[in-house]
């Protein structure tokens, strides 16, 4: 065989010829040769991307813009896309109106703690639900989806008055407190708890693991875009809450962005359009940045478990 193989290399040497390529398949010859309807369709598909991207992305382009323009620029008709001069003279009004740097740590701490507490709390109710035998714990999971159905406004008056009689109003507890427990956190995890296989747990249980030690040394790292999903669902939540930290905290020192935004509106006025702007890009950018950098993680972990088999 191995002569044969020679013989032939010789003889291809000496009459210069070479191999025959492989005839194309025909799922490569369809790929060259693309109907006209096809073509139409894929062109048609990306001018409607691309006008949804516009769509979307113009009111932050503007606000971004504007936070640079003066009054009568924003107000000019017709419309005046760029400042004449750029520069931080909002911005420098909105820190000199308000205090922004204690408003933004509040956003920032209050989010931190509030999203922390409810990712935990999350994931050890919803282990609880999946692997722990404990009575009645279908009847307690329907509660939980029965939490779903109820709008947030609804339990203002409620949580108010526990707050208020606690007295906690214009405390930092009393703005966390009431929003610790997540029902859709708790929701999502157990969904992407069932998907697990128990013989993990089993062997861990075997090897003396207890119910703390196979939460985070085993279900917690296999979940991890899951856990990262509702992180940032709740990071946004917190982030823009504006009617319940409204409420509670009565002084600016408590008062997180979106809150604070409200207030500036009242000492600005409605007109000053460039200073609220600008105080309006302060709230957005941070928020929008970090949506931007995990929303691979999001999807990823909406649709941890959509695929069996």
């Amino acid at each position: 065989m191995s002569v044969i193989i020679e013989r032939s290399s010789a003889a291809e040497h000496l009459t210069g010829e070479l191999p025959e390529a492989p005839a194309p398949t025909p799922l490569a010859r369809r790929r060259r040769t693309r109907s006209p309807g096809s073509i139409a369709l894929d062109s048609g598909l990306y001018v409607t991307l691309m006008l949804a991207v516009i769509v979307m992305a113009f009111p932050v382009i503007w606000m971004l813009l504007s936070s640079f323009k003066t009054t009568a620029e924003v107000s000019a008709v017709p419309i005046q896309w760029l400042p004449e001069n750029w520069n931080a003279d909002n911005y420098a009004a909105v820190a000199n109106s308000i205090p922004i740097g204690r408003m933004f740590f509040n956003s920032v701490m209050i989010t931190a703690v509030g999203t922390g507490l409810k990712v935990l709390l999350g994931l050890t109710c919803a282990y609880a639900l999946v692997f722990v035998n404990i009575p009645f714990k279908n009847v307690a999971f329907l509660l939980v989806l029965f939490t779903l159905l109820i709008p947030g406004q609804i339990t203002i008056i409620p949580n108010y008055t526990l707050i208020a009689g606690l007295d906690l109003t214009n405390t930092y507890v009393g703005i966390i407190l009431p929003g610790v427990a997540s029902a859709f956190a708790t929701f999502l995890f157990r969904q992407q708890f069932m998907q697990l296989p128990i013989s993990l747990l089993e062997a861990a249980e075997l090897d003396g693991a207890g119910h703390l030690r196979r939460l985070f040394r085993i279900v917690v790292p296999i979940s991890v875009p899951t856990i990262a999903a509702v992180t940032l669902v709740t990071i946004v939540g917190e982030w823009n809450e504006y009617l319940w930290p409204s409420l509670v905290a009565k002084s600016p020192e408590l008062m997180t962005l979106p809150v604070g935004l409200t207030h500036l509106q009242d000492i600005e006025g409605v007109q000053n359009w460039g200073v609220l702007l600008a105080a309006t890009t302060l709230l957005t950018l941070p928020i929008l940045i970090v949506f931007m950098v995990l929303q691979r993680r999001l999807v990823a972990g909406l649709t941890a478990g959509a695929v069996t088999g």
